[in-house]
């Protein structure tokens, strides 16, 4: 039998002795919860009532005629209530924090989706919050930062290290070793210590469940491939977990930054660049350097610029069972361009990163085939990157012009 928390040579729990004993009970109440259909039963009502699920499978038919080749899906996880696919999380730790009788909780955030959800979910059952940000991602996410303090949240920015995601992660497990007792760190992704790639995935698997019924229903057949973003994993483990016994080829797709060759990325799966090692409470691929240092990463996308990846996702890849790319920047940017024109839906950054792939793949299907995408985010928290990217003339001006308002009053 393996030991619990590992996926082959991944994952495990390196903690400090003093988190030791929090580590253990919560192992303890999400092993109770599992075992309690009530609790699942319970989640699922609350995810229904308060977060508008299920979320649609919407057909994409003006990007399947444009491509001419399979039949392309969306999973419309932007619908889920905060606009992504963090809030399945979230609202099932806030469920197990009850369960546990504490009163605080703390969590990272990149590009503050999990940090809004978390936010969202404090508000809900009467939680204190705190959110690390790392001040990189402060700055390019303030619409996110702004609803995390009018829904009653501390947000703390991150000043060390390279003030993103990484950097963010570490501040949260010093609080957490500080505040243990009535304090839950709500983990955004399927990273970290046991159990929480475990745990993560678990909630998020209500993506792939939802997504299995209606793609049977809808053309009662399974999709040829489907296509996920990979920044630490959630949503991608999310929607694969609904087709790993099926077959189905999964892809994964990172974020390719200014491309692989430059170093200026994110891709631990889909590069050479990473390499195995412990950080941050278990081991997976991580790009580090050749003495155990982590390296700088980028990504127009902040939610994707981690230095890790999902243990999960790294024993897949190494079974052959999920296969992984890169996108970059420009044909991120490109995509979302396309989908937003011929579609009406604007994806996230991250998301669209799996659109990018999908896009090149989907003409080499037949008609036969169908594909599913997860829109694992909205993409109105990018407007200030995306007009960036587009070098939107008016909204340059409209910046512009409200700086000047402010100065005058």
């Amino acid at each position: 039998m393996p030991e619990p928390g590992y996926y082959g040579q991944f994952g495990g729990s390196f903690i400090p002795e003093i988190l030791v004993a929090t580590f253990e009970e919560l192992v303890q109440a999400f092993e109770q919860a599992k075992a309690d259909p009530e609790f699942w039963n319970t989640y699922l009502k609350l995810m229904g009532s308060y977060s508008c699920r299920p979320t649609p499978l919407t057909y994409a038919e003006n990007l399947t005629r444009h491509f001419g080749g399979a039949r392309i899906y969306i999973k419309r996880e932007d619908l889920n209530h905060t606009g992504a696919h963090k809030a399945n999380n979230v609202m099932g730790q806030g469920l197990l924090v009850k369960r546990m009788g504490k009163g605080r909780v703390i969590a990272e955030t990149g590009a503050g989706q999990h940090g809004v959800a978390t936010a969202t979910m404090a508000a809900k059952f009467g939680f204190d919050c705190t959110i690390y940000m790392g001040e990189i991602d402060v700055q390019r996410q303030r619409p996110n930062v702004f609803w995390m303090e009018r829904l009653g949240a501390t947000v703390i920015p991150v000043t060390e290290g390279t003030r993103t995601l990484k950097d963010a992660i570490n501040e949260a497990f010093r609080d957490w070793v500080s505040a243990m007792d009535d304090t839950h760190y709500v983990l955004g992704t399927a990273c970290g210590p046991h159990p929480f790639p475990e745990m993560v995935t678990w909630f998020q698997s209500i993506i792939g469940l939802e997504a299995r019924r209606q793609v049977l229903e809808e053309t009662g057949q399974l999709p040829a491939r489907i296509y996920a973003c990979v920044g630490g994993g959630s949503n991608a483990m999310g929607i694969f977990s609904g087709f790993l016994d099926d077959d189905v080829e999964l892809v994964g797709v990172e974020a390719g930054g200014r491309g692989l060759e430059t170093g200026a990325h994110a891709a631990r799966l889909a590069s050479s660049d990473a390499s195995l090692g412990v950080a941050q409470g278990y081991k997976t691929f991580f790009l580090q350097d050749d003495d155990g240092q982590m390296k700088e990463t980028h990504s127009v996308a902040a939610g994707l610029d981690y230095v890790g990846v999902s243990p999960i996702l790294s024993h897949l890849k190494e079974t052959g069972r999920v296969r992984f790319s890169a996108a970059t920047d420009t044909e991120v940017v490109d995509a979302l361009s396309l989908t937003i024109r011929k579609e009406g839906l604007i994806p996230a950054l991250e998301s669209a990163h799996g659109f990018v792939q999908a896009f090149k793949e989907a003409p080499t299907l037949s008609h036969d085939d169908v594909i599913i995408i997860n829109q694992s985010g909205r993409g109105d928290k990018d407007i200030f990157t995306v007009a960036d990217a587009f070098e939107d003339p008016g909204w340059k001006q409209f910046i512009r012009d409200k700086a000047k308002e402010y100065d005058a009053r």
